[in-house]
């Protein structure tokens, strides 16, 4: 279905019959089903719609509050990306071996490892962002940039545990990249 249903509308599902859309909410419609009582069904489910009634555009329904704050959160949030372990790293661990022999050996898994490398990458890039965003003036801006840059610089040791190139660590960027 390529439009949002509007409340009001009345639909047919294939399982449920027939019924009246009585809100639209982001995981679905939520619809009075004259045979099955009220059920959430999934925006992107078949419906025949018996009547129409488009999406009240002049009101911010919570649909579009929560799409909306969604794309904030993941803009601006904490969240982590997924970033896989390059596979002939899964399931190994690190062995840290101090200098002296009268000192116990530390094993740390790798995959335990990778995700504080990329958790720290991921809050390296909401620093980055908050400080584009921030008032201080640009020549300021510039100079935390420079020692952000390095910082990736001295991470790219970490790059051999990546799955994907494209999620490896860079530091100084070239003519052209933004």
């Amino acid at each position: 279905m390529d439009i949002i249903l509007g409340i009001g509308s009345r639909v047919r599902h294939a399982e449920f019959g027939v019924g009246v859309i009585i809100n639209v909410k982001s995981n679905g419609y939520v619809v009075t089903f004259v045979e099955s009582g009220v059920k959430i069904v999934k925006l992107t489910t078949p419906l025949e719609v018996i009547e129409l009634v488009e999406l009240d555009s002049d009101l911010v329904s919570l649909f579009d509050v929560e799409q909306s704050l969604s794309r904030i959160l993941q803009k601006w949030a904490d969240i982590s990306e997924v970033v896989p372990l390059g596979d002939k790293w899964k399931g190994g661990k690190m062995i840290l071996k101090p200098g002296r022999t009268d000192l116990a050996s530390k094993e740390i898994p790798i995959d335990a490892f990778f995700h504080k490398i990329v958790m720290m990458r991921d809050r390296l890039r909401v620093l980055e962002q908050r400080i584009n965003a921030s008032s201080i003036d640009d020549e300021e801006k510039v100079n935390i940039q420079q020692y952000i840059t390095r910082i990736y610089g001295s991470m790219t040791s970490f790059n051999v545990l990546f799955k994907q190139p494209e999620q490896y660590f860079s530091g100084e960027k070239t003519a052209g990249e933004s």
